[in-house]
């Protein structure tokens, strides 16, 4: 054996012999292969779970009911807001916002918006860890981010619910545009105030729709999603309101930044101090009968109720808020300020609705339905359970025009034809006997049809609409937009003892004013419905419909109508206006009703005073309310009437009916007949040196009482015979007058049983 092969067997001698050393646990169980290997597998596992999340988890078809929920808004004609329902939010479009606005939420939340993926990982990764470590609420969030947390999950912090927004917000960046996107944040954050949406926080804290903010007002607004109870400017600390401050400045720099906004017009900007905070406009007072009133008519034309109260509606009314307030004012000085519940227990009962209408349009411009919610829910402007009472009286006359009807002498019926206006003279011609009582049993004899309106004579029109023929009475009241389930053919139909409200009076009248097209008065002119961000406007009917009257038949009326207000039971209230006027008084039977229906070139109102106990809502009479006798239609609701009349004109008071009719009293006839005790002789004409369109035949009083029967005439009443009916002739006939068309006066022993009342 050589020495190097000695030296090598000592050394593997020497190997031998040494103890072999052990590895430690720890460094058994961290090898370094190990721990690659184990990250290598976590990450794949990272991976492999994120792909499966990703395949997993959907963008939801619609967003959580937080997010999607809405108020509904009513807004006045001129576009400002009666009120707001449900949520106070108002999904906007995109292009509502001024792009300079929508800027300001981009600088101020996420300048790589419009250039990343949607998800900000680096940003995210410090949430999770910090959320990991239970140090709450942390950013770092991207716009897309956000908009997912706002609209398709919930506010709370957990990890689980983190990865939800990354895999939706990556999905929702592919899926949609960044516009709708950043419509979809800026509509669904909340800005403190209540106000839910970008529109909702304009009105909040600027007053203004979001058409009309600023860039310093949106900066401000973009300012406040970071923390909108401490950057509310009016309640937020003096700390607070330097950090928005701050912040309002940060945004706009970071616009110049992206080249959004110059230097230039970055220096002229001035931070805009927000309004004080107001109150939700809410539903009470007369907002709750528009408000009801609205819906109402929207449901009839097809809107699902379901849908509408989910919200997202902006309703536009033909309220006028000048008028509106007219009105109500109206009300006050010259009915409720007279009544003392407490004093005369039968004030307690009275009840006023108003309808006022543009003839032209066919738009609901004012309303008045009682004390409001809650105090009382019943829209008196609508219901349709009170008699209208004589204001029927003029569609007899129109249907008689309309129809070229004839009397039972054949005479045809026009405002210069004589009746006989007797106290319950017997009406001729019909099945059923009838003979209603005049307004305080007064004795009128021979009458022209204009006389017989202006004071409301019974006698004439009960017998003018058995001329005509009760059921072409009936098809004419349809016509102009009365209820016919509600109108008995019978007799005493002509004294209005049928259901009406004042809307649909209101109806009536303005197709008259409107030269005889039909007027259905609307309360809604635009309906819009916004459904995340998408705008649908509603197809409304045009108020204005067909011709329902000839021209020459509803200036006839209006021209017969003006005798009323000059010279008959409306003269007193509304004598001292200036403006041309025309209209018809109506009190019904046992005074549960009073009416005055009138109207001008431009505008018809129709009020109602109706007699309803506070206890079970039963029909009382109104006798004795303000301290005075029978209330009459030439009473309070002539004087409510020419009140807010005056004021909702203003100045626009010079306006003349447009009439083609040589008929009625606003045209003064060439002659005017003579009345004869012959019941089949032609009236003989007389020339008429005045030409006085309320000058009546010589055998009738120069004085008629008034509606409320509280005038006397200066002369005898007649100089017909009072102690029994007149030959039933064919040239005159006969109809009842009490303002009252109700259920108070004595009905026939063996006619008609509907009681009927006074004018």
């Amino acid at each position: 054996m050589g020495r190097a092969d000695a030296r090598r067997a000592r050394q593997g001698s020497a190997r031998r012999a040494k103890p072999k050393q052990r590895k430690s646990g720890i460094r058994r169980l961290f090898t370094w292969k190990k721990i690659l290997g184990t990250f290598l597998g976590v990450c794949l596992l990272g991976i492999a779970g994120f792909i499966g999340l990703y395949l997993y988890v959907d963008v939801p078809e619609d967003g959580n009911e937080n997010a999607t929920a809405q108020g509904n808004v009513f807004k006045y004609a001129d576009g400002k807001i009666l009120a707001r329902g449900g949520v106070n939010r108002e999904n906007v479009p995109l292009s509502r916002i001024p792009k300079a606005v929508q800027y300001t939420f981009v600088a101020a939340e996420n300048k790589t918006f419009f250039q990343d993926s949607g998800v900000d990982l680096k940003g995210t990764a410090r949430g999770i860890l910090k959320t990991l470590m239970g140090e709450g609420k942390q950013g770092g969030s991207t716009i897309t981010q956000q908009y997912v947390k706002n609209y398709y999950l919930s506010q709370e912090q957990t990890v689980s619910r983190k990865l939800q927004e990354i895999v939706i917000s990556l999905k929702v960046d592919n899926k949609f545009s960044k516009r709708e996107i950043l419509a979809g944040y800026i509509n669904t954050s909340y800005y403190g105030r209540g106000a839910y949406g970008i529109q909702a926080a304009a009105q909040a804290y600027y007053g203004v729709d979001v058409e009309k903010l600023t860039v310093s007002q949106g900066a401000y607004l973009a300012s406040l999603l970071q923390a909108p109870s401490q950057y509310d400017w009016t309640s937020a600390t003096a700390a607070g309101q330097k950090r928005v401050k701050e912040r309002w400045a940060y945004t706009l720099d970071n616009m110049v930044e992206m080249h959004e906004l110059s230097p230039e017009d970055r220096a002229k900007q001035t931070f805009q101090i927000p309004k004080a905070p107001k109150g939700l406009p809410g539903v009470t007072g007369q907002a709750s009968y528009i408000i009801d009133q609205a819906k109402k008519e929207l449901f009839a034309q097809g809107v699902d109720e379901k849908n509408f109260e989910a919200g997202g509606w902006t309703v536009t009314l033909g309220i006028n808020k000048g008028k509106q307030n007219a009105l109500e004012k109206a009300v006050k000085r010259k009915l409720t300020d007279d009544l003392n519940a407490k004093r005369r227990p039968v004030d307690g009962d009275a009840q006023l609705g108003a309808t006022s209408v543009d003839p032209k349009t066919g738009h609901i411009v004012a309303m008045y339905g009682g004390a409001g919610y809650p105090k009382h829910y019943t829209n008196n402007s609508t219901r349709t359970d009170y008699q209208p009472a004589s204001t029927f009286k003029p569609l007899i006359l129109a249907s008689a025009l309309e129809n070229r009807a004839k009397t039972q002498g054949r005479l045809p019926i026009t405002p210069d034809t004589i009746y006989d206006g007797r106290n319950r003279r017997p009406v001729v011609g019909g099945t059923i006997p009838f003979a209603p009582p005049n307004e305080d049993e007064h004795e009128y004899g021979k009458i022209s049809v204009q006389t017989a309106t202006n004071n409301s004579v019974n006698a004439v029109f009960a017998q003018m609409g058995q001329d005509v023929g009760l059921d072409e009475v009936k098809k004419t009241a349809v016509e102009l937009g009365m209820d016919g389930a509600k109108m008995d053919v019978k007799p005493a139909m002509t004294l209005g003892t049928m259901g009406a409200s004042p809307l649909q009076m209101a109806g009536a009248y303005a197709t008259l004013d409107n030269h005889g097209k039909k007027v259905t008065p609307t309360l809604v002119t635009k309906a819009v419905h916004n459904a995340n961000g998408a705008e649908t406007e509603l197809p409304m009917k045009d108020p204005i419909g067909d011709q329902v009257l000839s021209r020459e038949t509803a200036d006839t009326l209006t021209s017969v109508l003006t005798g009323v207000v000059n010279d008959g039971t409306a003269s007193d209230a509304v004598k001292n206006t200036d403006y041309k006027a025309a209209g018809k008084t109506g009190t019904s039977d046992d005074n549960k009703s009073a009416w005055f229906v009138g109207y001008t070139p431009k505008l018809v109102t129709a009020v109602g005073m109706f007699g309803e106990s506070p206890k079970g809502g039963a029909q009382v009479t109104l006798k004795g309310t303000g301290g005075g006798g029978r209330v009459n239609g030439g009473g309070y609701p002539a004087r409510v009437w020419a009140d807010y009349t005056s004021a909702a004109l203003g100045g626009n008071t010079g306006a003349d009916f447009d009439l083609e009719t040589d008929l009625g009293a606003g045209v003064p006839p060439t002659v005017a007949p003579t009345p004869t005790r012959t019941p089949s002789a032609t009236p003989t004409p007389t020339p008429t040196p005045s030409g006085t369109p309320s000058q009546t035949p010589s055998d009738t009083p120069s004085q008629t009482p008034t509606e409320s029967g509280t005038g006397t005439p200066t002369g005898p009443p007649t100089s017909t015979p009072t102690g029994g009916p007149f030959p039933p002739d064919g040239g005159t006939t006969d109809g009842t007058d009490g303002d009252t068309g109700g259920t108070g006066g004595r009905p026939n022993k063996k006619g008609d049983s509907t009681l009927y009342g006074f004018e």
